[in-house]
């Protein structure tokens, strides 16, 4: 597959997540929030703390989702290998950790504030755990184009 062809499908696949994303935290959470709360009115204390805690995690999700695009643009102008690339990915490793480490500081003060339930923390375990995996993924990718862009660098040296 071409370098701009595959840039092209990489980049319509950062739109169609920042689009399913904006989606998710637009409508269906905020949804899903003010049934819980027609269905259990005792709890309607807790919607706003959820949804400012839940809304403030799409912040690093969109800041990853721009990297990823500047990434994308540098593939499709034949530059797979940089050390920009490189140091967008270290970013995105920062920001999904960091984004876990977030939400799961967030469940656990929101159970301490009498907002949460025990089982919403083990179920937000799976969260935490597809951002820390994104981000040591992240971090191996880093550090495999940086060996990459230094050993292509050294390569168009000696030529």
């Amino acid at each position: 597959m071409e370098q701009k062809k595959l840039a092209g499908w990489l980049k319509a696949i950062v739109i169609g997540i920042g689009i399913c994303g904006i989606y998710i935290y637009v409508s269906v959470i905020p949804g899903y929030g003010e049934m819980l709360v027609r269905q259990n009115p005792e709890f309607a204390y807790c919607y706003m703390p959820w949804l400012i805690f839940l809304s403030c995690t799409a912040i690093p999700v969109y800041i990853a989702l721009y990297f990823a695009w500047k990434i994308f643009a540098n593939i499709g102008n034949d530059h797979s290998f940089c050390e920009v690339n490189a140091k967008y990915l270290k970013w995105i490793s920062w920001l999904a950790g960091g984004d876990a480490a977030y939400f799961f500081l967030g469940n656990i003060i929101l159970t301490f504030l009498n907002m949460n339930h025990p089982g919403v923390i083990l179920y937000s375990l799976i969260v935490v755990f597809a951002g820390v995996a994104v981000s040591v993924a992240s971090a191996a990718l880093s550090h495999l184009v940086l060996k990459a862009a230094l050993l292509q660098e050294e390569s168009d040296l000696t030529v």
